[in-house]
């Protein structure tokens, strides 16, 4: 390896610490009880203490680098399907066949594994589907399927990313709306919404619903796959375990949707439109150690603004053109699973937001309504 490949390799293995679920997953397992702790510490506090430590990183890397001085940021995403989906049976297995504990400790580390597979799998799924080529999309899928989670690729790509920050947009959360009831509402809008995107998509193309190029079908036989391989493992048990850790996965995902974009809005133009997204439709975290866990998922900000760009290029932003969030989403993820406290902290910081950004609009009534029906053959 040369000087400058090991560099390259050097700067890229941050990102890759989201390896250190491994060992304590096993651990988890060998030593049972409340050990299942350890992934869950790991994934959801231990980044915000190094946070504090490493503080903020503002560097901008050149949005002009080649693909292939990325190959080591990228290579993370590309073999995390195989570790998560061997990770996720190969302890179904041990469970159901070898392990001697009790079912709350089962649940327990299944536990932990589902928030291996949503604050990483999730999040790994979610760099690739942005992606151009069929391989890194086809691990989106596969990926998605462990955790029975397979519409929201349509629906991120497809109706998120039109109408973030509008009522028409299931995951964008609204003012002073608490995670639980959000979370059912996601739950219920958006499997249908992400179905009615596809079916447009292919009503333009002169198609029906049920072609077979709609990606629904795909994420059916992926997802029964799955579901056919934890009764092959584990019969019953390893059913409803592996069910359980899906739930945990998708409920991660969803916490972190809920506070990337809680209370902020698009201008309203009229007749139905709105201004084009913006770095300011995003809560933006610049904290360092959260960032390599989630690779720069919380520099949310540039995401939205250039959706197609790579996640070690990613940009970050001052207060100036973006709302800042003042822990990263482990914290505020935890934070949000107590509404109350949440809200609380995060309103007064959507107020502040709405008097910088938008300091002419005094009635907000039309931004805080629940989701608004599309338009027909809107997508």
């Amino acid at each position: 390896m040369s000087s400058d490949q090991f560099h390259k390799l050097a700067s890229a293995l941050p990102f890759w610490v989201s390896l250190g679920f491994l060992p304590l997953i096993a651990l988890s397992v060998a030593l049972g009880g409340w050990w299942f702790i350890l992934p869950v510490a790991y994934g959801w506090w231990a980044f915000t203490l190094i946070d504090f430590i490493t503080g903020l990183s503002d560097d901008n890397p050149d949005t002009e680098t080649p693909l292939k001085d990325l190959f080591w940021y990228r290579f993370i995403t590309l073999i995390w399907f195989p570790i998560q989906i061997v990770t996720i049976f190969t302890v179904i297995w041990w469970l159901t066949t070898r392990a001697q504990l009790n079912w709350w400790e089962d649940l327990g580390i299944m536990f932990g594994v589902g928030v291996m597979s949503g604050v990483i799998g999730i999040v790994y799924s979610h760099e690739l589907m942005h992606q151009k080529t069929r391989h890194e999309r086809w691990l989106a899928d596969l990926i998605l399927a462990t955790v029975l989670y397979s519409h929201f690729r349509s629906e991120h790509l497809h109706v998120h990313h039109r109408y973030v920050g509008t009522p028409r947009d299931p995951v964008t959360a609204r003012y002073n709306e608490g995670f639980i009831a959000y979370f059912m509402r996601v739950l219920r809008d958006c499997p249908p919404s992400a179905f009615r995107a596809e079916a447009a998509m292919l009503a333009r193309k002169g198609l029906p619903w049920w072609h077979r190029t709609n990606p629904f079908w795909r994420y059916g036989a992926l997802q029964l796959g799955m579901l056919a391989l934890a009764v092959a493992i584990g019969g019953g048990w390893g059913l409803a375990l592996f069910i359980w850790q899906s739930f945990v996965a998708f409920w991660q995902l969803e916490l972190t949707n809920y506070i990337e974009h809680y209370g902020l809005t698009r201008r309203h133009l009229g007749d139905g439109k709105y201004e084009p997204v913006r770095p300011h439709h995003s809560w933006n975290a610049s904290h360092k150690a959260s960032n390599w866990l989630m690779i720069n998922l919380q520099r949310h900000s540039d995401h939205h603004y250039k959706p197609e760009r790579r996640f070690p290029l990613l940009q970050t932003y001052d207060a100036n053109a973006a709302p800042q969030l003042p822990f990263g989403y482990p914290a505020l993820t935890t934070l949000a699973m107590f509404p109350p406290l949440f809200r609380r902290y995060m309103n007064p910081k959507v107020r502040e937001w709405r008097r910088q950004f938008y300091p002419d609009i005094e009635d907000w009534s039309d931004y805080t309504q629940h989701r608004t029906p599309m338009p027909k053959g809107a997508s």
